[in-house]
Parts: C-alpha cells; structure tokens; sequence
C-alpha cells in the first residue's frame, strides 16, 4: 500500500439531529477521493470522532468512504480499542467493513499511566495476527506518556503487517534526531507526518502527509508535499504562509479537539458539508469563531467546492 502523497483524515458528519449523514460522506469522500496525490482516507480517528460512534456506526462509516471513493483509493480505520484483543476484534470489523487498513491507537490508559517495556510491540503483534489487517504506527507526542521511544518504534516497524508510521511526536529535537535512524534502519517504512501546525518543519524529511488538515487544503498540501520532496523551501514556505490564517483558526486554539469543530466549519466554507454539527463530549466553538475560519478560508484563497 503506497501512501506516498496525501492521506487526509475526514471528519465523520453528522446531521443536525446528531445521527451520521451517509450523503455527507458520500460529498466529502467522493471530492477527496478525485483529487490526484491523494493516496488514501483515514477515517474514525481523532477529527472523524471515532470513538464518540458505536460500532455498528463505525462499520457503516468505513462502508460508506468506500463507496465514496469507489473503492479506489485505501479506505484506513482508526483502531482505539483500549485492551489488545478487543482492539484486534476492532480491526477484524474494520477489515469486514471494507478497510483496507488500520491505524493503530495507544492503549489509551497509558497516556496517564505510561506503558510497560515491550507492551506497545505486543500490541500490534496481536492486534495484526488477529486481524490480518496491516497496521500503521502511530506516534504519539512527546508531553505524553503514550509516546515511544526511537527503540520501541524501530521495533514496532520490523513487525510482520506494520508498514507506515504516523508521526506526531512535537518535539522537533527528537523529529530531527530520530527521523534519521528510522529512515536508515527501516528504509522500507513509510514516514507519514500529522504535525497539522507543524507542517513546513517536517515536510522535507517524510514521504506524505497523514493530516486532518487534508479535509480543508487538500490541493495546497499536495503542493506543499511536492515542494518538501524537491527541497525546494521557497515553494514550500509560500504555502505555509498562504496557509497560516487557516492553520491558526484551526490549530491554535486552546485544544486540538476544538481543532475538529474548527475542521467542520472549514468545510462548510468550502461548501462541501451544510453544517458543523459535532457529536459529544465535543461542543461548539465560541461566537465568532465561524465567521474568523470562513475569512481564512477566504484569506488562504480556497475556493468552494462543487461537488
């Protein structure tokens, strides 16, 4: 599976009564699907809410992307179970349902508590000999303590099923450390930054981009990906300035969970989704917060969308 270009993560809609809108994705998906350098989705992460979904929704959600893009392009699934095989269980669904693979979450009781050397490597272990669906890593970032260490993610690439890595650390000292070693011991591994607001930094040393961000700039992060690939840092730092007025009003807010509200309101000023209605425990942006996304929607000159 070839994710050497841009793997958006997108939003999962809802309709104004709080149910999934299957014609919204159907929008959504269909319009990211068609844009060439889009290698993949990955849906029921943290900007798709996968976890506030029951699992019968879930399933219906990863049904629905692939529908949307035809099947041509890898539908990917967010895999949070917090126990090895109830994850495994999770990921067998997903692959039932049509994902083609999963990004494997931390066990989520180590952000608080920490993890026990070797436990993140027996997680994808059992998690891929249950399921059969390849897996990518998921790196954590630094002020976690569901962050791994350079020894434990060289060991969790050499495991059969493991073929990319979603790198989230932000620490750019271990980035620029450890994006290295890994490139040189795992050469085969795909690196795969998701530092939504970190983008110009890290975009030289990776082989794409999985983001949230790829709902709402999709044709500039590909641009953006070309630039980094070709080192050319003027192209590269004229995107990210074009694009500064919308990664602020999406990502420097006071949580990156407000991130993905601010992603919804994005997408309507695009005219891809009606409305920007999230499901609990996340909650409404402030007043005022809608009009300041759609002016740097505006401001970064992104054109709606027909979809």
């Amino acid at each position: 599976m070839d994710l050497r270009g841009l793997t958006p993560a997108p939003v999962t809609p809802f309709t104004r009564d709080g149910k999934v809108d299957y014609d919204a994705i159907q929008r959504l998906g269909s319009w990211l699907g068609s844009i060439e350098g889009v290698t993949g989705l990955v849906v029921l992460g943290h900007a798709g809410e996968g976890t506030f979904l029951t699992p019968e929704e879930q399933a219906s959600v990863i049904k629905a992307f692939v529908k949307s893009v035809n099947d041509k392009i890898p539908i990917i699934a967010g895999i949070t179970g917090e126990g090895n095989e109830v994850a495994a269980l999770e990921a067998k669904r997903a692959k039932d349902a049509g994902a083609k693979a999963g990004l494997l979450y931390p066990s989520h009781g180590w952000l608080r508590f920490g993890y026990q050397p070797g436990a993140p490597q027996d997680r994808y272990r059992i998690v891929y000999e249950g399921s059969g669906l390849p897996l990518i890593l998921f790196q954590y970032p630094d002020n976690t303590k569901a962050t791994y260490n350079l020894q434990t993610m060289l060991d969790i690439a050499a495991l059969p099923g493991v073929f990319a890595m979603k790198n989230g650390v932000r620490n750019m000292r271990r980035w620029d450390t450890e994006i290295p070693v890994i490139r040189k011991e795992r050469p085969d591994l795909q690196i795969l930054t998701c530092h939504d607001e970190y983008l110009l930094h890290t975009t030289f040393d990776v082989d794409g981009m999985l983001v949230g961000y790829g709902n709402v700039a999709p044709e500039l992060l590909i641009e953006m990906i070309k630039a980094g690939k070709a080192k050319d840092y003027i192209k590269a730092r004229s995107i990210h300035d074009r694009l500064l007025p919308v990664t602020k009003n999406i990502y420097h807010r006071g949580s990156h969970m407000e991130g993905t509200v601010a992603l919804k309101h994005a997408l309507v000023a695009r005219g891809v989704l009606e409305h920007a209605t999230v499901r609990s425990p996340l909650l409404p942006l402030p007043d005022g917060a809608e009009a300041e996304i759609h002016g740097a929607i505006q401001a970064a000159q992104l054109s709606r969308v027909v979809v």
